[in-house]
């Protein structure tokens, strides 16, 4: 793949085979940033698990201390006294027949976030084949299956992400913008670090937290060394 000069003038500016402490990645992160626009960070772990096997899977949502700096549409699923509570709450998209129709029939997905109440299930279940594949589908695990949706709202507008391990054992997570600071940055990866080490699984032998990386969304990675981000 051809890069762009402002691309390699960045890759030389990070030593390939070097793990930096967080402290010096997230530096040298704000330093290598060169897009036009604000610009995603993301934080890369790979994990020494088997996600083929159910007790090795590692998924669940942790709260950013600064948030992910966009703007989060959510979609809330409820009925009756709920609706209201998901709106007031500061939900974008609130109901359930309407919505359920509009993915189905309109493959309508204009939104990052989907919370249900446990009543609504029955008609959201329908709705797996269509919002699985893209992660959007409601879950008790990580809370966007909830009777709460208030606080469920609350919670995913202030910052609250859902992580996931792939087939190859790899979480992609945002962790802000190239524009926060610093010390906002150390913060939100620290915590998602620290998030992935409570859930790793018993049955996880070996090292589990065997690489991990930080990049802009079209800069290079930068490798972090992973003892770096224990918390202390």
């Amino acid at each position: 793949m051809k890069h762009g000069k402002n691309y390699r003038a960045s890759s030389d500016k990070i030593e390939g085979d070097k793990s930096y402490t967080l402290d010096e990645a997230v530096t040298l992160l704000k330093d290598t940033a060169t897009e036009k626009f604000d610009a995603t960070v993301e934080f890369v772990a790979n994990l020494g698990v088997d996600p083929r096997h159910a007790d090795q899977q590692v998924r669940g949502t942790v709260a950013l201390p600064h948030g992910t700096g966009k703007s989060v549409r959510v979609l809330v699923f409820a009925d009756g006294e709920q609706v209201k509570e998901a709106e007031d709450a500061g939900a974008d998209f609130v109901g359930l027949e309407e919505y359920v129709n509009k993915i189905t029939k309109e493959g309508w997905t204009d939104f990052d976030v989907a919370i249900a109440t446990p009543a609504t299930m029955r008609e959201v279940g329908k709705l797996g084949r269509f919002l699985g594949p893209r992660g959007l589908m409601p879950n008790p695990k990580t809370g966007t299956v909830t009777p709460n949706v208030k606080q469920a709202v609350e919670d995913v507008k202030a910052g609250r992400i859902e992580y996931r391990v792939d087939r190859a054992g790899v979480i992609h997570t945002p962790v802000g913008k190239s524009s926060f600071d610093e010390g906002k940055l150390r913060d939100n990866i620290q915590s998602v670090a620290d998030a992935l080490n409570r859930a790793r699984p018993n049955s996880a032998k070996g090292t589990y937290m065997k690489s991990t990386f930080v990049s802009t969304t079209m800069g290079p990675s930068i490798r972090v060394d992973p003892a770096s981000l224990k918390a202390s």
